[in-house]
């Protein structure tokens, strides 16, 4: 049996009293790469924040990485962020401090104390993504795919065992795409961490395909769930 890692089940989503998202059921299981697309304003970011725990689940049930996403309260979500990596568009990187030290800040923010331990882990994930001898480098010092990675990096910090990326090629040319779709690839692979990727880019999807969620006219539509004839 496959580990769970996303679970939606008769789920109704909301965003500031507006229900965006109907009767949606889907389950993700560990290692798996799946990708969400679905035009502006049909609601991947709803999702997305309902599976990050900004915004409540209020009916139908849902559990992401263990933790029922109904139960969630600003007490709790902190520990379900701990157990997720979320990969932005637009990097979010601290710009006063280096590479480095923006990890550091992520670490010690979710808990840890051991500088031997966080050392060991900074040099771990910046290998993962390849960027082992660029601690010291500061975010404007570094092109858009090096800051992708380092963002990729923070996601990896504490070992997640779900990925949430949303638009991580957005801001990038075609090289530098593929090179972070082979990386995330490769992380979902090699460590068995589910990713879910949040994408309008039909371009990467062919070069790289994969399970598809695609929300529209309120629903989620679920590749795995279609026939083969029918067309996304």
């Amino acid at each position: 049996m496959s580990e769970t890692v996303i679970s939606l089940q008769n789920a109704n989503i909301y965003q500031g009293g507006n229900l965006i998202l109907q009767n949606v059921n889907f389950t993700v299981n560990k290692g798996e790469f799946v990708y969400l697309v679905g035009k502006t304003g049909t609601g991947k970011s709803s999702l997305l924040k309902t599976l990050y725990g900004e915004l409540k689940l209020t009916e139908g049930t849902g559990t992401v990485v263990g933790f029922d996403l109904k139960q969630m309260d600003w007490k709790k979500v902190p520990f379900l962020r701990r157990n997720l990596g979320v990969v932005f568009q637009d990097f979010q990187l601290l710009t006063d401090r280096n590479v480095h030290e923006n990890l550091k800040f992520v670490l010690k923010a979710t808990g840890w104390k051991d500088e031997r331990l966080m050392e060991e882990k900074i040099n771990d994930v910046l290998d993962k993504v390849g960027l082992r001898s660029k601690g010291f480098k500061m975010p404007f010092e570094m092109s858009g795919g090096e800051q992708q990675r380092v963002d990729i990096a923070r996601a990896l910090l504490n070992s997640p065992k779900l990925i949430l990326a949303d638009e991580p090629t957005g801001n990038l040319d075609p090289e530098t795409s593929d090179e972070i779709m082979q990386l995330l690839f490769q992380i979902s692979r090699d460590y068995q961490t589910t990713v879910l990727m949040a994408t309008h880019d039909f371009i990467v999807i062919n070069r790289y395909p994969s399970r598809m969620l695609k929300t529209e006219l309120g629903k989620v539509v679920d590749s795995a769930a279609v026939s083969e004839t029918q067309s996304f």
